[in-house]
């Protein structure tokens, strides 16, 4: 059961669960396993609790709260860039632009010390890619020292970002324990940094991929929203999406049943004929927008409205500042992380 139609309707379906506390949770590989053997905010757990959390945090990612932030996030791109210039003209696009970018922008929000970007960049690429539990657990219990010990120190005075509101509207009010917010910050910090850069290097990719589309961006930058979405369907990067069943669940002329894991794969989805013609081409004449690229019903991406400014900003002002960005080497010798985490780019270099 592969479908568009399929799929969203199972995502919504409250039968299937994000619980990775229920023993029948699938993991199919140790890594999975490690990130499942502990609860994850948001991601791992189902309503009622899901809501009041995502209720939380809602406020922070409005389009209205997204369009306050695209000044910053401009300002954020251009300094990079003026940087990958200076340096050039040969760079690795993913160290020197992709995750640096992501990275500032989710640290103001959050009110993270962008100076620590090296530890916590590290210990993300431990938890989503660590080959065995221990490197997955180890990375995490890093991160909720480091996380815990922000929390505490921004408790007498929470300061700007959304670990202070959350300090000081839910916090110090008891509405949400030290542990439950700390969950909540580990979880944006690395969502909010390692999708958006992997979307950033892989779009790039993809675009030097494909010259006659990237001409038509050129030709009409208004074009790039649009592209954006398109590009989000194509990559797909945030594949498999988890779940179980805890009643039998009617598909089709298919019968999931109870305790029965559930994997649900974004790329597949993405390239169903039915809901998108020729799947398989980058075309900025369709209406991509009913992908599933960020997921959907109450587990869709909290953060979509924020990484498809980033892209939009970050891929427009990268292709304008260098109009004769290519490939330093063979696209074949580009390297790629492993096929069992969020897909993306481990370098990207280029020339100009």
């Amino acid at each position: 059961m592969t479908g568009h139609a399929e799929a969203r309707a199972l995502l919504v379906d409250p039968r299937l669960s994000a619980d990775r506390e229920n023993p029948d949770f699938p993991m199919p590989t140790e890594r999975v396993a490690g990130i499942s053997a502990r609860r994850i905010a948001l991601l791992g757990v189902d309503d009622p609790e899901h809501h009041v959390q995502r209720r939380m945090l809602i406020p922070s990612f409005t389009l209205k709260r997204t369009a306050a932030m695209r000044p910053r996030i401009q300002e954020t791109v251009d300094r990079q860039l003026d940087a990958v210039i200076a340096q050039g003209p040969t760079a690795d696009l993913v160290a020197a632009f992709a995750l640096p970018v992501p990275s500032m922008v989710i640290c103001a929000l959050l009110g993270v010390p962008y100076e620590d970007h090296e530890f916590f960049e590290e210990q993300s690429r431990r938890l989503l890619r660590g080959p065995s539990s221990a490197d997955v657990e180890g990375a995490r219990d890093q991160l909720n020292d480091y996380l815990g010990a922000l929390v505490e120190r921004k408790q007498d005075n929470p300061g700007d970002g959304l670990i202070g509101e959350l300090i000081a509207q839910q916090l110090n009010s008891g509405a949400l324990d030290r542990k439950e917010l700390v969950s909540l910050a580990t979880l944006l910090l690395l969502a909010g940094h390692e999708t958006t850069a992997n979307m950033i290097s892989l779009g790039t990719y993809t675009l030097l991929q494909h010259p006659d589309r990237l001409a038509q961006l050129r030709a009409d930058p208004t074009l790039m929203p649009v592209a954006v979405e398109e590009l989000l369907r194509f990559l797909s990067i945030a594949d498999g999406m988890l779940r179980v069943a805890t009643e039998d669940i009617e598909v089709g002329d298919e019968v999931i049943r109870t305790g029965e894991g559930v994997a649900l794969s974004t790329s597949v989805i993405n390239r169903d004929d039915r809901a998108f013609a020729a799947p398989d081409d980058l075309d900025w004449q369709r209406t991509a927008r009913h992908h599933v690229a960020f997921g959907f019903g109450i587990h869709q991406c909290l953060g979509q409205n924020l990484a498809r400014a980033e892209m939009e900003i970050a891929l427009a002002s990268l292709f304008a500042r260098l109009p004769g960005l290519r490939l330093a080497v063979p696209a074949d010798e580009v390297p790629f992380k492993p096929g069992d985490t969020i897909q993306g780019l481990i370098e990207l270099p280029v020339t100009w």
